[in-house]
């Protein structure tokens, strides 16, 4: 496929950030394995700066955040988010979610990322709270392995929805 074509696909992966399959286009356009486009395409965001290593993760929503309930979340990770039941989060839920997301993000300087799919609100509240107490060095590292996740997770469900 082509560079445009291949952008065109696959530049929804990394959240708010078709700069991945730009970069991965050249590499990865003869592939359609998505163990291998995964590979591929974490390896362009390994090696970019720290700076757009930073923009990555603050392209990501907040989970179960205002985005959600204004219905502005991408189409995936409104999928994402549903499969974890943060549609369907309680008012004390909720609450707990905007105080742990403001927290982080002070903590921080960017949103908590997580590759919900397949967990519960309780995991994800729980990941949340043991988060919080890394140090910025690790929890910069452990964000940028959830992020290869979700990347993952969506290539396959799009290898599975060929």
């Amino acid at each position: 496929m082509d560079k445009h074509d291949f952008i065109a696909r696959f530049g929804g992966i990394y959240e708010h950030s078709p700069w991945v399959a730009e970069q991965a286009a050249a590499i990865a356009a003869d592939t359609d394995d998505a163990a291998e486009l995964a590979r591929l395409m974490a390896e362009c965001v390994d090696n970019a700066s720290e700076e757009q290593q930073l923009a990555l993760r603050r392209a990501h929503p907040d989970l179960a955040g205002k985005a959600q309930i204004a219905g502005e979340l991408t189409a995936e990770s409104t999928t994402e988010q549903a499969s974890a039941g943060l549609d369907r989060c309680s008012k004390v839920e909720y609450e707990k979610f905007q105080a742990l997301n403001d927290a982080y993000k002070e903590k921080f300087g960017f949103p908590f990322v997580m590759a919900v799919r397949g967990s519960t609100r309780q995991e994800i509240l729980d990941a949340f709270s043991r988060r919080l107490q890394n140090d910025y060095v690790l929890e910069f590292e452990t964000a940028l392995a959830e992020i290869h996740e979700i990347a993952r997770l969506r290539l396959e469900a799009m290898e599975n929805d060929r």
